[in-house]
């Protein structure tokens, strides 16, 4: 038996690590030879920022927050929506309007609701996409405020060449649009920590070996694209970043008054958007005060011990709506000094054939803690209405909400202001199945929770009421007639309509 000093073991893992880095290293430098010109020096920017996270990767020992360090914020950096509203807006918002940029992450695939290409082109609301939604919405604050809010798509590699394709319509709409490009890291095989590429090709076998890094990479990507400059030297202040299938993500004109007159002393560079917390939000990252700073934590950085307490709703109250306002002169000093410092979030996966890797991501809003004189505005649930699945597909295309320029708002004849919950089956998954089985999509205006399970489909003019439970078992097809009204039902078995 053969004993390691402490001392001795620290030593072992340095230079093991030491090993890993370098052979990383001779990996990508023979990737960059496959490539020349403009791709070589985009890969060579992108390879930078993957040497800078798999070092700090390699280096991290144990959980990245003590538990105990952990404090609720200060209610003073957490400011209620209402109370800025109630401020009310100056005369003329149109200063702060012609400083602002508007950027949507549209880094994302449909895939995950069958659908092909980008996931901002799928149609959510009266024929229009998501891209269509955010262009309409922009363009009415121009043409309102006669203002010049561009809008910015950071796209991936999956999404950049049918996007741009798409852009091509909206030339003549009031409202200039910029693309820059996620950058591209390599995935890294989870024995060997080396690179699953053997060259720099995307297509075919190679597609699986390269991954968009997660959304946290707006900052480097942002900045190498040399788009950050460029608005800076427009005159361009702040960004408002948000997802771009979140439909509630519109730019709100008391927050952006907030932001602008903020104290000279105590300008803030960066605004959370955070909203209370529902059983439904239970893994939604929280902002807390840690080494008195305001601080992400993410559910991956809860010790395992302590992944109850995080889920509950009475100590952590708010999550992230990952509705962001961000400084861009702040954006370009961090970045110049690199003391952004994002916790890396390791995600598994297995590639088709079988192979374990590993891609390390960050994600957009954990920078918060570098930003000077941060804060979080606790805002309405309503700006918080993502479409992730068919069940929320199904509560925007319904009359729950009523579209005007480009915005959802919840319909005034709703009588309460919380969505209904909603839990469609395997067979609604797809877009293209959901739409089959809904000849027009029902009255929601009165309803509180809806179960669909099994094979459904929806006649007319069908009305919603209460709690409604549809569940038809294997092999069994239920038809809901046109004109049906259900409320506080439940329908199980066989229902079948039978045209004659």
């Amino acid at each position: 038996v053969i004993y390691i000093s402490k001392a001795g073991m620290a030593e072992f893992q340095e230079k093991l690590r030491l090993q890993h880095e370098t052979s990383m290293h001779k990996e990508l430098e023979k990737l960059l030879t496959t490539a020349k010109g403009a791709e070589q020096e985009i890969s060579k920017k992108d390879f930078e920022g993957f040497k800078n996270l798999f070092h700090r990767f390699l280096q991290v020992k144990g959980p990245s927050v003590k538990w105990d360090k952990i404090h609720k914020p200060p209610e003073d950096l957490i400011h209620p929506y209402d109370k800025i509203k109630a401020q009310g807006l100056p005369d003329s918002v149109a200063a702060s309007l012609n400083k602002l940029v508007v950027v949507k992450l549209n880094g994302g695939l449909g895939t995950s609701m069958g659908c092909k290409g980008p996931k901002s082109v799928i149609s959510v609301r009266n024929e229009n996409t998501f891209l269509d939604l955010t262009v309409h919405q922009i363009e009415h604050l121009n043409k309102t405020f006669n203002v010049d809010v561009p809008l910015v798509l950071m796209n991936s590699f999956n999404t950049d060449e049918d996007t741009k394709k798409i852009l091509q319509k909206y030339t003549h709409h009031r409202v200039h649009i910029h693309t820059f490009n996620q950058s591209r890291y390599p995935r890294i095989n989870k024995e060997s920590l080396l690179p699953v590429a053997k060259d720099l090709g995307m297509h075919g076998d190679h597609a699986d070996a390269w991954y968009p890094p997660g959304h946290g990479d707006i900052y480097a990507s942002f900045y190498n694209s040399g788009l950050l400059d460029q608005l800076i030297a427009a005159g361009k202040e702040y960004i408002f970043v948000s997802n771009i299938d979140n439909l509630g993500a519109t730019v709100d004109l008391f927050i952006l008054n907030h932001l602008m007159t903020q104290p000279k002393d105590k300008r803030c560079e960066f605004i959370m958007e955070v909203t209370d917390k529902t059983r439904a939000d239970v893994k939604g990252g929280t902002l807390i005060q840690y080494d008195d700073k305001l601080r992400l934590l993410e559910i991956a950085q809860v010790p395992k011990a302590h992944v109850d307490e995080f889920k509950s709703v009475t100590k952590f109250k708010i999550f992230n709506t990952n509705n962001l306002w961000i400084s861009l002169a702040a954006i370009k000093r961090l970045h110049e000094k690199n003391t952004m410092d994002m916790e890396i979030i390791v995600n598994p996966k297995t590639l088709d054939g079988g192979l374990n890797v590993i891609q390390l991501e960050t994600a957009v809003g954990a920078a918060i803690k570098a930003f000077d004189n941060a804060l979080g505005v606790n805002v309405p649930r309503s700006r918080f209405l993502p479409v992730k699945t068919s069940s929320d597909l199904l509560l925007v295309m319904s009359n729950l909400y009523s579209l005007d320029a480009g915005s959802l708002t919840m319909s005034k004849k709703r009588e309460f202001p919380s969505t209904p919950h909603v839990k469609l089956g395997s067979s609604f998954t797809k877009v293209h199945d959901f739409l089959t089985r809904f000849e027009s999509i029902p009255d929601m205006l009165e309803l509180d929770h809806l179960t669909v399970s099994g094979d459904v489909t929806f006649g007319k003019n069908v009305s919603l009421k209460g709690t409604v439970i549809i569940i038809a078992n294997h092999g069994d097809r239920i038809d809901i007639p046109a004109g049906a009204v259900l409320e506080n039902k439940i329908v199980s078995g066989n229902l079948r309509i039978l045209d004659h």
